[in-house]
């Protein structure tokens, strides 16, 4: 099978390297770490050290992790850590918050390089956050006597209606291969289930998001981005975080409306892709705004423009942290099913999103639930909750205590996440 797997990649890969080879130029993803990649070719872990390897397929993945990782040192601090990104944001990241463990390319879906990797890293566990199976990988683990665990685990209604059309295939090429799915939520449990998985790997954890979620405001990272931002203190910021297109010409237009009634008030926008910071720059500049790229500012401003473009990686958790009202991307256009909204939570920030957040749709139903967040359709109804958070403190402090206390109920996963996977290992 793996052979035939092999052939597949080759000719999808053969066949899309054109479009690839396009896009590496222009935005310079896919040629970075090509050849690890590509071959498995990742350091060499002494003989006799034991090995967990934790992946995380982007930067919000490389996040979640950041919470697993320590606790799992703390319980094992004799044993190695490696971690793995697939994105380039994600290892730069990862680079970033784990400058003292082996940081590795995840290597593409070929037998020979996973073959390779692993053989290389000598694994006793490997831990996937979220998602990321590949039959390959899955089954030369197998091969070699290593267990696989899933953690922090979704099965949007999306992904599972993509796969009871295949339910057999998937069972057979992913499911059967993975020791341990710790899911965030009984919905995704049951999604599983219904899908034919073995009931026995299945457990329910709950979200670390929530564990990793910050409560306090006063943090360096967020004072040092104040101080470079020069926000005086009790000025209106809206954060826009991790937005996509064609969100950020949206919101531009819902804080032209809202300066109108709040002309002090600030934005930072914050893009979910780094390969679109020139484009959204190129919007920015079109409108009008006094504004500044966060990349260009080195020394603190002498005085607050009214727009800030975050393009760089890692920095949105301190934006968060200025935030008096916030809006989180990916939600309005139902292409991609939102971004977190619990991080901003966390901090007390009340937070409007679209309605298409399937891959948070039990942590946004229940923050609106709970009067911490709402949800809008439209840059009409976003300018409307926005505005009456601005007008009314009393209000915006509400919901902001709302969604904080909900984050801090939902705490614990971690412990039982990392108790669940004591169990896989030798």
């Amino acid at each position: 099978m793996r052979f035939a797997l092999d052939a597949l990649y080759l000719a999808a890969l053969t066949l899309f390297s054109p479009w690839l080879l396009w896009r590496g130029l222009r935005t310079g993803r896919y040629r970075r770490d090509l050849r690890a990649k590509l071959l498995g070719d990742v350091p060499t872990v002494p003989a006799g050290e034991a090995v967990v390897w934790f992946h995380g397929v982007s930067v919000g993945e490389v996040h979640l992790l950041v919470t697993l990782v320590d606790g799992y040192r703390r319980r094992n601090p004799s044993r190695r850590v490696v971690v793995s990104s697939t994105t380039d944001t994600g290892l730069a990241e990862a680079r970033a918050r784990f400058p003292d463990d082996t940081v590795v390319p995840f290597p593409f879906d070929f037998s020979g390089a996973v073959g390779r990797a692993i053989i290389r890293l000598k694994p006793s566990l490997i831990v996937l956050a979220e998602s990321e199976l590949w039959p390959n990988f899955l089954a030369v683990a197998a091969r070699r006597g290593v267990p696989v665990a899933v953690v922090n685990g979704r099965m949007s209604p999306r992904s599972y209606a993509r796969l009871s059309r295949v339910a057999g295939v998937a069972r057979w090429l992913l499911y059967r291969h993975v020791k341990l799915l710790a899911m965030q939520s009984d919905d995704y449990a049951a999604r599983l289930k219904l899908l034919g998985v073995d009931a026995a790997k299945v457990v329910v954890t709950g979200s670390v998001k929530y564990d990793g979620a910050a409560a306090d405001r006063d943090t360096p990272k967020a004072g040092e981005l104040r101080r470079l931002l020069a926000l005086p203190d009790g000025v209106l910021v809206l954060v826009a975080g991790s937005t996509h297109a064609p969100e950020e010409s949206l919101l531009l237009e819902v804080f032209r409306q809202l300066r109108e009634r709040f002309p002090t008030l600030r934005l930072v926008l914050v893009p979910r892709h780094p390969d679109r910071f020139e484009a959204v720059a190129a919007l920015v500049a079109g409108s009008g705004f006094d504004w500044r790229r966060r990349s260009q500012i080195v020394t603190h401003l002498d005085g607050t423009p009214a727009v800030v473009l975050l393009d760089t990686i890692g920095e949105l958790g301190a934006a968060w942290g200025l935030a008096t009202v916030g809006f989180t991307g990916g939600s309005l256009d139902g292409k991609r099913g939102g971004q977190s909204m619990i991080e901003p939570a966390g901090y007390g920030v009340p937070v409007a999103f679209g309605p298409h957040v399937w891959n948070f749709r039990d942590a946004a139903r229940s923050l609106v639930e709970v009067g911490g967040a709402v949800t809008v359709r439209d840059a009409g109804e976003l300018t409307e909750v926005l505005g009456r958070w601005l007008g009314d403190e009393a209000a915006r402090v509400a919901a902001g205590a709302a969604a904080r206390a909900f984050v801090v109920a939902q705490q614990g996963a971690t412990a039982r996440t990392l108790d669940a996977l004591d169990r896989l290992l030798p």
